[in-house]
């Protein structure tokens, strides 16, 4: 009885783990984009961003660096009264959220 008392629970618990690990996941991508808007209003080049996000040793794990060229022509090509007035990074966790 209490081995089907474990199992239950850890079935359970699944799903706030997985979705735990999702809110994570999405506010480290947010993380990234809110330091390529910081560059962006910085009047970094494009061509420079990621040398130097790197170079301020980011906290996110080393895998996220991996979306900064991803995400920077996003961020460079919205007017700059865009950048200005919107926290990109909560644009960014509210729509990774969002995704199934």
């Amino acid at each position: 009885m209490r081995i089907i008392f474990a199992l239950v629970v850890a079935v359970a618990a699944l799903p706030a783990s997985a979705q735990s690990e999702k809110e994570e996941t999405c506010r480290l991508q947010a993380e990234v984009v809110v330091a390529v808007q910081q560059a962006r209003l910085d009047r970094v080049r494009e061509r420079r961003v990621q040398a130097k996000i790197l170079e301020s040793n980011p906290t996110w794990p080393e895998n996220y660096n991996n979306m900064i060229p991803v995400i920077t022509p996003w961020v460079y090509e919205m007017p700059m009264k865009q950048v200005r007035e919107n926290n990109l990074g909560e644009v960014w966790n509210a729509a990774c959220l969002s995704q199934p």
